[in-house]
């Protein structure tokens, strides 16, 4: 995708890709869905959050993260300062695995190049992975979550964090040190650092004139 769209065709882009992934049926689950979730919130947002895949909720409709891991995960934003519209949010798959179980590799490369798509539209610098399924997918690694969340990768030239996903902390409820919901409150303030210190970045940045800009 080409970095240097114009607003138009960029915006043209969005909606011939969603018409795409609607009306999508590359892998089985797009039998035994009831509607696409394509992914919703600020597309010129610089962070953007990355799960594994539709629950009921989300299935019946079409937006990501609507269920109770969702609403923890609108907390979790929320606590820092982060409002989920400001953000972009969305799956490696588009479309419910039966019974909420782990997508399957063909299923994930079946839905990859919407993915592709859409970072290529965002044009993130910052990306979260929500649990094991989305961090292994883009790492390209065996890893499990435990091991690699809270440590920032670079990922085509993008800070990409793994953090816990929301729902294996709604099966955790202790807030002691080192519990996944304190590991997820350093995570979450670390991403605020770094979307608080890229904004300062742009607030700095000489405008035209070789003066600040206040964006």
């Amino acid at each position: 995708m080409n970095a240097f769209l114009s607003s138009a065709n960029r915006e043209e882009a969005w909606t011939t890709l969603e018409e795409k992934v609607l009306s999508c049926t590359r892998c089985e689950l797009s039998a035994s869905r009831k509607r696409v979730v394509f992914g919703q919130g600020n597309r010129n947002s610089r962070l953007v959050l990355i799960g594994e895949g539709p629950g009921a909720e989300e299935d019946e409709q079409g937006i990501a993260f609507v269920g109770k891991a969702g609403r923890l995960l609108t907390q979790i934003l929320a606590s820092v300062g982060i409002e989920r519209e400001d953000i972009f949010i969305m799956n490696i798959v588009k479309c419910r695995p039966p019974g909420n179980r782990v997508p399957s590799p063909d299923e994930m490369m079946a839905c990859s190049p919407f993915l592709e798509a859409q970072l290529a539209l965002l044009r993130p610098e910052l990306v979260v992975c929500l649990g094991n399924t989305p961090t292994r997918w883009l790492l390209r690694t065996s890893e499990g979550i435990t091991a690699l969340r809270g440590r920032w990768f670079q990922w085509r030239g993008i800070s990409l964090l793994p953090m816990f996903h929301p729902s294996y902390l709604l099966r955790n409820e202790s807030r002691k040190k080192g519990s996944p919901k304190e590991l997820t409150w350093r995570d979450i303030n670390s991403v605020k650092e770094k979307l608080d210190s890229l904004n300062k970045e742009i607030r700095q940045s000489p405008g035209p004139e070789g003066e600040k800009t206040d964006a």
